[in-house]
């Protein structure tokens, strides 16, 4: 799958602007604050319908306008997929393949794989469990779409269960019956999700590891832990055993929601054992991982984007990066920097075809 073309109108700090891209390998170069990452952020919202940067949808129209558009031409499989984002303020978000608008976003994801790098990531290890399963529901979702339709309703009877938790509070009041009925559906779609987890995680964490090895020269042991309510017994069990504290919290404190992913070097926490070249090393192998096994399931080469990839690496890290990329494994790639020189040195040890657009 390749990105041949793309165009923004009044998006983030672009008026207009449009890009005829390489096939292979793409440099966005400048100073910082003149839009690089905005590039990388528009191709990655062509195949999520958000940004990566900001999730606040508004927030992503240039100041002053009241909309904004972003139109990206693909090849895919001998098709030409076009695909367009646009939002005006005060309306819904629509996105449109061919010309013709989903009815619901979740039916395009997937549709055009993609894995970003970027020093965002970093979110990852600092910030709480939310962020790491939004993570791991990322790649499950680009090739399962019942995975994300079970998420989705999770998450809407959770909403409901929780209201419900405070209504209970608000009105000294309890039905234990209609609690009955929300346990039932969370056990339901929960059960799935965790099933799905863990299966994943099995097949990711050997991929994870590799990846890392291969960036650090095996120096240090790295792990991936997940952890879930489950693993400890039935969750409709679970959620009758917690009834009370729920009551008290006026939340449901049992279940998938609160699923979390450990990242471990050397068998401790990464987040406070890691260097920031070691924690840079480990996100980084995250996410070709996650490239490894999105081709895996869909059998088309995700676009990698990297964003600010040599910050923070020393010189033998970078070259080791270098040298996975060098392959005809993966497909497009798109590299944001400040150095133009430094970059340029780098992609010419690839020996892939590559193009500079300096902003």
């Amino acid at each position: 799958m390749i990105l041949k073309s793309l165009s923004l109108l009044n998006y983030k700090n672009f008026d207009s602007k449009s890009f005829i891209f390489n096939d292979k390998i793409n440099c966005i170069v400048g100073n910082n604050g003149i839009g690089k990452t905005n590039v990388l952020d528009a191709i990655y919202h062509l195949s999520f319908g958000k940004s990566y940067f900001n999730p606040v949808a508004t927030q992503n129209i240039k100041h002053e306008e009241d909309f904004f558009v972003i139109n990206g031409d693909y090849d895919k499989e001998e098709k030409t997929e076009k695909v367009a984002i646009s939002l005006k303020l005060g309306q819904k978000k629509v996105i449109k393949r061919n010309g013709k608008a989903y009815e619901k976003f979740s039916e395009h994801i997937g549709f055009l794989p993609l894995v970003i790098i970027s020093p965002a990531d970093r979110d990852l290890i600092i910030e709480g469990s939310t962020t790491r399963r939004k993570f791991i529901d990322s790649v499950i979702s680009q090739s399962d779409k019942s995975y994300l339709n079970h998420l989705i309703n999770y998450n809407k009877i959770l909403a409901q269960r929780n209201a419900l938790l405070k209504y209970f509070a608000l009105n000294h009041t309890f039905n234990n019956d209609t609690l009955e009925v929300y346990n039932n559906q969370l056990t339901d779609y929960g059960t799935k999700i965790f099933e799905k987890r863990d299966a994943f995680l099995k097949e990711f964490i050997p991929i994870f590891k590799l990846r890392y090895e291969a960036i650090s020269n095996g120096n240090e042991q790295v792990d991936l832990v997940y952890s879930s309510h489950l693993f400890e017994g039935d969750l409709n069990t679970l959620l009758k055993a917690s009834v009370n504290k729920d009551k008290a919290l006026q939340y449901t404190s049992v279940g998938i929601h609160k699923d979390d992913l450990h990242f471990n070097i050397e068998g401790h926490p990464i987040k406070k054992f890691g260097s920031q070249g070691q924690q840079k090393s480990f996100l980084i192998a995250l996410k070709l991982a996650q490239f490894d096994f999105i081709k895996a399931q869909s059998g088309v080469n995700p676009i990698l984007l990297l964003d600010d990839i040599f910050d923070k690496l020393d010189e033998q890290r970078v070259a080791q990066i270098i040298k996975l990329v060098d392959d005809e494994n993966f497909g497009q790639l798109f590299i944001s920097d400040t150095h133009a020189e430094r970059t340029e040195n780098a992609v010419k040890q690839i020996h892939q075809s590559y193009e500079v657009f300096r902003l």
